[in-house]
């Protein structure tokens, strides 16, 4: 209970920011009837403060509903937050309403408090998924800005229109959020484009998402004409336009611009122009890949979207649920010509190769505008090739953090399987660590190595802790490390990564998989892994940042820790200008990462606390994992 108080407490603090900048929140108090201090109703709405945030930040839609006590007492609760968020934010949001919610709207039984990332309801009437006909009354909000669009506002008028009616489309139709967001442009100089989102409580079906928005598109629509951004806000849908981006993440939809589109295949021949592609032809698509002998051609082009997870039919969150086509079905996708990659990368050219690894080689290439690029290019024949294609787009689709590596694409074609990566240019992190002629190997200098530990572990928190999904990397080693310009870590590389369930603790496989050095010993031993032996991976990375040195040698660094010496094993490449006692602690928490138990490794959000912070006490480290495996018994 001390946990989750914590937890939220924290999320909160993060949540406040923006809360106050937004000019939120904005209450809606009923007038139905009212409940008396100490009464039933207030006991049962206490306990649905106590439940109904953790639920909602914990479901893969960000929704979660709860029924407390008996009629005519019984307490009906709704906690909805916006599908572009995560779930420590809507923890946050969702706690701060309870708070607030009860205050603005004193002994209410029927109250809605609407913020900008989240909705809270609760009532002693359980109201229906469908929300009537008539769309929303006194329970809602219609907000609109004071300007006005003053360059062709019919224009605007009807752009506006065919925006959101599609962004609608997208939400009820191809989103298990029920949540979409979309983006057109206008061209004109002062308001070149505009932006909308639309949202539906996910306990709705498709139809019933689409009935509710249009009700609330057709009733305020009219009243925002000309204006640059109004909302509707009721806990049932929800749509908000802006001509300013008011939401994270690329957009879900965009509409076809009314200029003549750039192309990115070549101009004559047979080559295909970029046009948008419906999303669920793709989802339709991705699961026959493996049974395709690859003759037929079909690429993919996506941008960068906020995650959307499939709940499995009946109610029961399953991770395995989100299939290779749930992964598509949240990618707005282009098509693209495999000439073009071929193009790019000089027809695959040995003087593009970035790097190689188990399943194929990585190539430079640079596309017909400009942009660079990583491509990934799979060995040929390779089943399992295929497969980590699968794993990889699907996966990677949905996750994002400045400190993951973005994935753009993937094409099939003419016997190729392509991955299309962004580029970073200072490749990966073993080609600098632990090539003594790189030149580059000159600016890892104390700092740099310290922000790329810490960036390591704040993109493994991510996928542990923070994203909608729990996933599990399993081949986490230097190599999978790039840098960018500024020396930024982004780990890359999942096409041996697995999604686990929520209270899922590990899981065991009979096929090894992964790299020597790196894999966890009861991994090595019984095939277990879990974020607990992506940790064990983590722990070898940040003593191989330290010292210099390959993971070979870590019997050394046990020797040297127990005797007090191992400073001596700091690279020498620094030339001693650290801070003795940061590459200390660093050590120290390296050595318990890779502690033999695996129940005894830190979690990653307690090692970004731990590198954050040297106020934190640090626990005293044992013989670690690698130690029983190279050393002979004491």
């Amino acid at each position: 209970m001390a946990y989750h108080h914590l937890l939220a407490v924290a999320a909160i603090s993060l949540f406040h920011a923006h809360m106050h900048a937004a000019g939120y929140p904005w209450p809606l108090c009923g007038t139905s009837s009212d409940f008396q201090p100490n009464s039933t109703y207030q006991a049962n709405l206490y306990r649905a403060a106590a439940t109904l945030p953790k639920r909602a930040s914990a479901s893969p839609n960000l929704f979660a509903t709860v029924i407390v006590g008996a009629v005519p007492e019984q307490l009906w609760g709704m906690g909805l937050c916006r599908g572009d968020t995560n779930g420590s934010t809507c923890l946050g949001c969702l706690t701060q309403a309870f708070q607030d919610l009860p205050n603005d709207c004193s002994y209410n039984k029927d109250a809605t408090i609407y913020y900008d990332l989240c909705t809270l309801h609760y009532s002693d009437v359980h109201v229906l998924p469908s929300g009537g006909d008539d769309g929303p009354t006194t329970d809602s909000y219609a907000i609109n800005n004071n300007a006005n669009v003053t360059s062709d506002p019919a224009r605007f008028n009807r752009l506006l229109a065919a925006l959101i009616n599609a962004t609608a489309d997208h939400a009820a139709f191809n989103s298990t959020r029920r949540f979409a967001t979309g983006e057109a442009d206008f061209f004109d100089k002062d308001y070149p484009k505009v932006y909308t989102l639309a949202q539906c409580t996910p306990d709705q079906t498709p139809a019933q998402c689409r009935k509710c928005l249009a009700s609330v598109i057709a009733s305020n629509l009219v009243q925002f004409k000309d204006n640059i951004g109004g909302r509707v806000l009721w806990f049932n849908c929800s749509w908000r336009y802006e001509t300013a981006p008011f939401f994270s993440g690329p957009p879900l939809v965009r509409l076809a611009s009314p200029s003549p589109a750039p192309t990115v295949g070549p101009p004559t021949g047979g080559g295909r122009r970029k046009y948008s592609v419906p999303v669920v032809v793709l989802a339709a698509v991705l699961p026959t890949l493996a049974a395709l002998n690859l003759t037929v051609c079909f690429c993919f082009w996506k941008r960068r979207r906020p995650i959307a997870q499939a709940q499995k039919p009946g109610g029961t969150d399953d991770p395995t649920y989100s299939s290779e086509a749930e992964g598509m079905e949240m990618v707005d996708s282009m098509m693209i010509d495999v000439s073009t990659l071929r193009a790019a990368t000089g027809n695959f050219d040995d003087s593009n190769k970035l790097g190689e690894g188990g399943f194929g080689v990585v190539y430079k290439g640079v596309l017909p505008d400009g942009d660079e690029i990583a491509v990934k290019r799979l060995s040929k024949g390779s089943t399992q090739g295929v497969q980590e294609l699968k794993h990889e787009l699907a996966l990677v689709a949905k996750l994002r953090h400045k400190n993951l590596v973005s994935l753009l694409g993937v094409c099939l074609e003419q016997q190729e399987r392509l991955l299309v990566y962004e580029l970073l240019h200072n490749r990966s992190l073993d080609l600098i660590l632990f090539d003594t002629e790189n030149e580059k190997r000159e600016m890892l200098d104390w700092e740099q190595r310290y922000k790329i530990i810490n960036g390591i572990a704040r993109g493994l928190q991510y996928l542990h802790e923070d994203s909608q999904l729990k996933v599990v990397h399993r081949d986490i080693k230097a190599s999978n490390i790039l840098l960018d310009k500024s020396m930024n870590p982004k780990i890359a590389d999942f096409g041996l990564a697995r999604i686990f369930g929520r209270d899922q603790t590990h899981a065991v496989t009979n096929s090894l998989v992964g790299t020597n050095g790196y894999m966890a010993p009861e991994y090595l031993a019984r095939g277990n892994y879990s974020v607990r032996s992506d940790a064990f991976s983590f722990g070898v990375i940040v003593l191989e940042i330290v010292t210099g040195r390959r993971n070979l040698d870590w019997v050394q660094v046990w020797e040297h820790w127990e005797a007090g010496t191992v400073m001596d094993l700091v690279d020498p490449s620094m030339g001693g200008r650290f801070h003795e006692a940061n590459v200390m602690r660093c050590i120290h928490i390296g050595l318990l990462c890779v502690q033999h138990d695996p129940a005894v490794r830190p979690a990653m959000s307690s090692v970004v606390t731990m590198l954050g912070s040297d106020t934190v006490a640090l626990q005293a480290p044992s013989k670690p994992g690698f130690f029983a495996k190279t050393a002979p018994p004491t």
